[in-house]
């Protein structure tokens, strides 16, 4: 059965809108209608580059992973059999749900220990050869779909993929505690959501570093308290040189320490700059924390006798694990983390060549400055959030 139109990725800076079939679900699934789909930078990595690491774009993938629907039901308004499962208790026909868009093997060593994210035969949306969730319908276990509160949008539902990477970066393994000292390395969504979560817990400082103004001013705005842009490199200065003096730029105009109360207890680096790595080891507090949360180049000069010299924690962080989508939901749904400011952009699904486009350059053809592109499903106003 079709009437499944999808958003598919081609080849290379190819896509094109086809009719794919409605998929079949099974006694423990349910079929999403799905209303809201956020453009994350991996969306867009594909589309420009085909390929993220080792996962290769080698035939026609639908885009997509940031969603947020309603469980199907007819134009009766009744459950539709093919709809919800008959195992399915915690949700039915006609619920507004965060989609959580990957599915682990649940049988591996990762997935029993409790660190699903790391499972081997992961199915995870938009990442070959698994197809992603800009269509009308998609299909997920029960269990990674959220009831959304009545106060919270489908649109706040979308920014919960992005706030689940966030929240397992700073909460579940940075383990940040209240009245530690925080510096975010990138202004884009994640990073914004970075500190968002580290405002949320109780940070005492929040410092937004980047080179763009208008991400520095957003953050600003939105959760850092501080920000700090890295000076332009001198002619000749190699990448690690450069992120010494900028690092010790940082400290002394932010009045950072290596030790105590002013020295930065966590740094994450959500841009994936070799740079931005770099200057961040440096700035770390003595004993401090460092998390890696963007992708970037697959190898980096890394000043690894810093790393020995101030004992540091080193971690990467990949996608969330068990409990960040219901922290997250809890956050947003307490007003610890506010959704809306994120998302300057929306676009209707037969525009989603532009909303890509205007991903890709940072604004939109008017100028203005994109954080966060929504795009609707099909039939979906833009303005019905």
């Amino acid at each position: 059965m079709s009437d499944n139109p999808s958003f598919v990725l081609q080849k290379i800076e190819d896509t094109s809108y086809e009719e794919r079939p409605i998929p079949e679900i099974g006694d423990d699934d349910v079929l999403v209608e799905v209303k809201k789909t956020g453009i994350c930078g991996s969306d867009v990595h594909y589309l420009v580059h085909g390929r993220i690491g080792d996962f290769v774009v080698e035939k026609p993938m639908v885009l997509g992973h940031e969603s947020a629907g309603v469980i199907h039901k007819d134009s009766r308004g009744s459950a539709d059999a093919i709809a919800v499962g008959k195992n399915v208790k915690n949700v039915k026909a006609g619920d507004r749900v965060a989609m959580e868009p990957g599915v682990s093997c649940r049988k591996c060593h990762e997935c029993k220990a409790g660190r699903y994210q790391l499972c081997p035969d992961m199915i995870f949306a938009a990442t070959p050869p698994y197809d992603g969730t800009l269509a009308r319908y998609y299909r997920l276990p029960y269990d990674l779909v959220y009831a959304l509160p009545d106060h919270l949008s489908l649109e706040d539902g979308a920014c919960m993929e992005p706030l689940s990477v966030a929240v397992h970066s700073v909460s579940t393994l940075a383990k940040l505690q209240p009245n530690q000292n925080v510096a975010v390395f990138g202004c884009g969504p994640v990073g914004l959501l970075c500190m968002a979560v580290a405002k949320a817990l109780g940070a005492a400082r929040i410092i937004a570093v980047d080179i763009v103004d208008s991400r520095l001013e957003f953050a600003k705005s939105y959760a850092a308290t501080d920000t700090y842009k890295p000076p332009a490199p001198q002619a000749g200065e190699s990448k690690i040189a450069y992120s010494l003096r900028s690092s010790e730029i940082f400290k002394q105009t932010l009045g950072v320490s290596e030790r105590g109360d002013t020295g930065i207890d966590l740094v994450l680096d959500a841009s994936g700059a070799e740079v931005s790595i770099q200057t961040g080891l440096f700035v770390a507090k003595i004993g401090g924390t460092f998390l890696q949360v963007g992708m970037g180049q697959p190898e980096v000069t890394f000043p690894i006798t810093i790393l020995l010299a101030k004992e540091l924690t080193v971690k990467g962080s990949f996608r969330y694990g068990p409990g960040d989508y219901r922290l997250a939901i809890a956050l947003a749904a307490a007003g610890k983390v506010d959704l809306k400011p994120m998302v300057t952009h929306r676009f209707k699904f037969t525009d989603a060549v532009t909303a890509f486009k205007a991903t890709k350059a940072g604004k939109s053809e008017d100028g203005k400055p994109l954080i966060k592109a929504i795009i609707s499903g099909p039939d979906v106003s833009p303005d019905d959030i």
